[in-house]
């Protein structure tokens, strides 16, 4: 069977895929320069590593890792807060920085975005591979961090691209250059497939993204779902992913976990970090105008393992107040004092538009309506002061006894310029340099 599987021209589509290498360290290292080159890793108060920088990683710290085996693995590790207000700012600014050469941006996660240069050669006077280096560059020399770029003919391959060469590399896979970056890309690396895809593959005797891109149609329409077929097509060069520049605005479920330290057996601590959570997620089901028709409750222990339950409403809502005493039962029912915890979250389930929702006759439809009224002002308060602003009694135990931390608070978070509020911080980063 031949290989070649794209061959009608180069450049059907050009989608740039943009990745930060080690990002969030790398964002420390841009406000702390003399961090630079040195093995640093944040994550400090969840207990675990959540980004290592690359002189961490060649030492062989690796991401999830306890701190106290990171700290065995490299006695000299520099281990910072996770500062997620800066890293936010830059994530902004990297996404800005994309706009100026398309309108067409996506923004993936906090550290990656795609972006749809298609037809931008005549206005930008460039080729294609022109463009994706000058936007690499210009957030480079603008932000102080590096990123990794992959340009291609649809999402999934532009992808496959920006992990070729990281850190600070960029790869370009045209049309007729497919099978050359495919051969021996194991199919668990390429974007969308999951463990049960690999291990189905696997039984098929496909190890490799080349084999399973050579598949013939009618093989792949008849043992592959929606999803494998779509990443089929997408690696063969048909573009099928549009690169949406629309914020999301729907949503399957929401869910918000807070991780603490030091662990707490502690109940009316847990319940407070529990119900902090699900007013978090009340907020943003509420932004959506979405409610949830049932919900999910989890205790991580110290040991990671989880205990959850669940409960469905009498009916969708997305006020905590209203539901506050099922949450306890609920709390109840996964709580045990001999166990230590670590973490706790919830989900919304079930969510839909919260228009027009029928009241049941067990409900007090005039309280109902007061309990939203009292949330659509906290929420306007919540946007001029900060988040929480406004919040149950019972999660004020965070703010009289702290969020639960461990070490000490990011340096962004102890200072406080005119006209901020601890809540409430100007969109700027701070940088630590001597004068």
């Amino acid at each position: 069977m031949t290989e070649q599987l794209f061959s009608l021209h180069s450049w059907p589509r050009a989608i740039a895929h943009i990745d930060g290498d080690a990002f969030f360290t790398s964002c420390e290292e841009a406000i702390h320069p003399k961090l630079r080159g040195k093995a640093i890793i944040t994550g400090g108060e969840r207990g675990i590593v959540a980004c290592a920088s690359y002189p961490a990683k060649k030492l062989g710290v690796q991401r999830g890792v306890p701190l106290h085996e990171a700290r065995k693995i490299c006695p000299g590790l520099i281990i910072l807060p996770s500062d997620y207000e800066t890293y936010s700012l830059f994530s902004q600014r990297m996404f800005n920085i994309m706009r100026r050469f398309t309108p067409d941006v996506e923004e993936y996660s906090i550290d990656e975005a795609f972006s749809d240069i298609t037809g931008m050669r005549r206005v930008l006077h460039s080729s294609y591979e022109e463009i994706a280096l000058n936007m690499k560059k210009a957030i480079e020399r603008e932000l102080a961090i590096t990123v990794s770029v992959g340009l291609s003919i649809t999402k999934v391959l532009a992808k496959v691209a920006s992990k070729h060469q990281k850190p600070a590399g960029m790869t370009v896979i045209t049309g007729k250059h497919i099978p050359d970056y495919l051969r021996d890309l194991p199919v668990d690396k390429v974007w969308g497939i999951g463990n049960a895809t690999t291990n189905y593959l696997a039984k098929m005797g496909i190890r490799y993204a080349l084999q399973f891109a050579q598949l013939p149609e009618k093989t792949v329409l008849q043992k592959f779902t929606k999803p494998g077929v779509e990443i089929w097509h997408e690696l063969r060069g048909k573009s099928v992913y549009p690169v949406t520049t629309e914020e999301k605005s729907s949503y399957a479920s929401i869910s918000k976990t807070k991780t603490f330290a030091p662990p707490t057996s502690n109940a009316e601590y847990l319940f407070a970090q529990l119900m902090r959570n699900m007013e978090s997620a009340c907020i943003k089901a509420r932004r959506y105008s979405l409610a949830a028709n049932k919900i999910v409750v989890f205790l991580k222990k110290n040991n990671f393992n989880t205990v959850g339950s669940e409960a469905k409403l009498s009916r969708p809502c997305a006020s905590p107040l209203e539901f506050s005493g099922t949450i306890h039962d609920l709390f109840n029912s996964c709580y045990c004092p001999k166990d230590i915890y670590r973490a706790t979250g919830v989900v919304l389930l079930d969510l839909e538009t919260d228009t027009n929702i029928q009241y049941t006759l067990f409900d007090n439809p005039v309280q109902a309506e007061k309990i939203k009224d009292l949330y659509n002002v906290a929420d306007k308060l919540g946007n001029k002061f900060g988040k929480h602003t406004v919040h149950l009694g019972s999660s004020h135990l965070i703010d009289k006894l702290g969020k639960g931390r461990r070490g000490t608070p990011t340096i962004r978070e102890q200072t406080q310029m005119i006209g901020e509020t601890n809540r409430r911080h100007l969109g700027l980063p701070l940088l630590h340099v001597k004068v």
